[in-house]
């Protein structure tokens, strides 16, 4: 059976250590629900998503994949296996929401708002990983236009990000 893809997408800057714990989460939770994690693949949140992804007891190597703004593959963070150095900034966004069956949004400023709206024009569910910051929060429940019948879709915590996603693919049903 064929492995989905989750992109988390997240801020790039310092954040709390709420979000960073909640990502820890989650990155794990997917990876033990049978999920490969694409991220930024630096450091932060992208870190502590990919740190739990890693600490999975089911994780396997390829499970944790970073998409690099630049050409360095050294900007990666320890915890992701497959580094993708693209050479092409913020425009690598488009490349990560792009690969993924789901997109989760944890916090985040003007990067994670554009990865959203690129998300929702290329007709990805959204998840809005609820924490005390970032546009995440800010769009859960909504819809960003009119061009699709569904919205951002809001996670109280980890467990129900990675129970929604699983839903949303029709993971969610017996045999």
């Amino acid at each position: 059976m064929e492995r989905r893809y989750i992109a988390v997408i997240v801020g790039g800057g310092v954040a709390s250590d709420a979000s960073c714990a909640q990502a820890r989460s989650l990155g794990h939770l997917l990876v033990d629900a049978g999920f490969r994690v694409a991220s930024g693949g630096r450091t932060g949140v992208m870190e502590a998503v990919s740190r739990g992804a890693r600490l999975s007891e089911a994780w396997r190597e390829g499970d944790v994949i970073g998409i690099l703004p630049g050409l360095d593959r050294g900007e990666a963070n320890p915890w992701v296996d497959v580094v993708i150095p693209t050479g092409m900034g913020q425009a690598r966004n488009v490349i990560l929401v792009a690969m993924a069956d789901v997109v989760i949004a944890v916090g985040g400023g003007a990067g994670t708002l554009s990865e959203i709206a690129q998300a929702w024009r290329h007709g990805k569910p959204i998840i809005a990983l609820m924490t005390d910051e970032g546009w995440a929060s800010e769009l859960a429940g909504k819809a960003l236009d009119d061009r699709r019948d569904d919205i951002i879709h809001g996670a109280g915590d980890a467990g129900q990000a990675v129970a929604l996603a699983k839903a949303l693919l029709g993971l969610d049903r017996p045999g």
